[in-house]
């Protein structure tokens, strides 16, 4: 059997000069993390821009936000007949409901990107991908199982992992005198 060797570096941290090692793993991770966090606000984030645009991927021009359609309304419009069927064509083009989605969209595609408001942008997060999928109960290639939940679960480790830290501005933001008084925001 032959013994693994972890390379090291030493990174000083914050407080006086204090030095403590840090394995490539844990570099390693901590920017695959960092990675994870910019790819999926670039998932939220391009959501809201192609829904406000209508930019002709997912949402042609007509149905732009800012041409009078309603970002809405294709998605759950078209809610398949599951449990919650009634509830989404209910809301589907509601104004409250059209500016909930895009300012939530929005607003977690930001803070995932800045790495600023993790626990929130999480929270929020997880809770929009599974209401989003419990529009499309049952999932058309699995029992449950779908994309959407894997994003909710990989937001929850972001927020866990303290991703905004690595490329973002999650330090500075924690630092922030309301953050440290409502630790919630970080």
């Amino acid at each position: 059997m032959t013994a693994v060797q972890h390379r090291t570096t030493r990174v000083p941290l914050e407080t006086g000069g204090t030095t403590v090692t840090e394995s490539r793993r844990s570099k390693a991770t901590r920017f695959t993390l960092a990675g994870l966090r910019l790819a999926l606000g670039w998932v939220f984030l391009w959501a809201f821009i192609d829904k406000l645009f209508g930019l002709g991927l997912a949402t042609p021009d007509k149905g732009a936000w800012i041409n009078g359609g309603s970002p809405t309304k294709g998605f759950l419009g078209k809610a398949v007949a599951g449990p919650f069927e009634g509830v989404y064509h209910s809301i589907a083009g509601a104004a409250w409901a059209d500016w909930l989605f895009m300012l939530g969209l929005a607003g977690i595609g930001i803070a995932l990107i800045a790495g600023i408001g993790m626990r929130l942008a999480a929270v929020a997060g997880g809770l929009l991908l599974v209401l989003m999928w419990t529009a499309v109960l049952p999932p058309e290639n699995n029992p449950f199982m779908d994309d959407h939940l894997i994003y909710a679960g990989v937001l929850a480790v972001l927020a866990l992992t303290a991703a905004g830290d690595t490329l973002g501005l999650g330090k500075m933001w924690a630092r922030l005198p309301l953050v440290q008084r409502l630790p919630w925001l970080k």
